[in-house]
C-alpha cells in the first residue's frame, strides 16, 4: 500500500480554499498547470510510500502512540509559497510548531515499525496547489496572489493514516485518489 500520515483540513476550509482557486485558475498560464483537486488537499506529515501490508498494523499503533502524545492545536491555512518551478503551495499559520512535533513523530513512527524513510527533510508545512506540466512554469505571480490569503482557523483534532491510489487509466489529468485507512484523535482522552 503507498501510505502517508496527514492532517486533513475540514469541509468549510477546504470550501473556502477552492474559492481563492478558482481566481488563481483564471490567472494567464493557469491552463498550464496541473491543479490538484479537493481530494488532494491536506497536509502531508510523512511520506511511507509502498508499505507492506504485514507493517501497517505496528505503523497504525505508533501513530496511535503518537496521536495521543499530541494535543489538539489551531491552525489556518495562510500565504503561499513554491518549490522552484515545480510547484504551488499554499501555507499553513497558526500552531506550526505542533504541526511540525506531529509530523517529526509521524516520521518517527514510520522508522521504527520498520518503513524506509529515505533522508530525513526539515518539515515545511504546505498544502500543494498545482504543479508544472514542463520546465519554465512562473509560479511567482500565484506565490504572489496567495501572500495575503488568511483562512479560517480551526483545531485539529486528528492524525489520520492515508492510502494513495496512482492513476493507472492512462487519462490525461486523472488525480491520485484518497483513502484514509486510519484515524486517531489528538491527546491523551483520545
Amino acid at each position: 500500500m503507498r501510505l502517508f500520515a496527514a492532517v486533513l483540513p475540514p469541509e468549510r476550509v477546504i470550501q473556502e480554499l477552492a474559492s481563492v482557486v478558482r481566481e488563481l485558475e483564471g490567472m494567464p498560464g493557469a491552463d498550464g498547470l496541473r491543479w490538484t483537486e479537493r481530494p488532494g488537499w491536506h497536509f502531508t506529515l510523512a511520506f511511507y510510500g509502498e508499505v507492506d501490508e504485514d507493517v501497517v498494523p505496528d505503523l497504525s499503533e505508533r501513530l496511535a502512540r503518537a496521536a495521543r502524545r499530541a494535543e489538539p492545536f489551531p491552525l489556518a491555512l495562510a500565504g503561499g509559497g513554491r518549490f522552484g518551478d515545480r510547484a504551488l503551495w499554499v501555507g499553513a499559520s497558526g500552531e506550526t510548531t505542533a504541526l511540525r512535533l506531529l509530523a517529526d513523530r509521524t516520521e518517527a513512527a514510520g522508522h521504527k515499525a520498520g518503513v524506509d524513510m529515505g533522508e530525513h527533510r526539515r518539515y515545511k508545512a504546505h498544502l500543494t496547489l498545482a504543479r508544472s506540466r514542463g520546465r519554465g512554469a512562473d509560479l511567482r505571480p500565484y506565490a504572489v496572489a496567495l501572500d495575503a490569503f488568511e483562512g479560517t482557523t480551526w483545531t485539529v483534532g486528528e492524525l489520520c493514516l492515508v492510502r494513495s491510489r496512482l492513476p493507472r487509466s492512462g487519462v490525461p489529468g486523472e488525480q491520485p485518489r484518497y483513502e484514509a485507512v486510519g484515524r486517531w484523535g489528538l491527546g491523551a482522552g483520545s
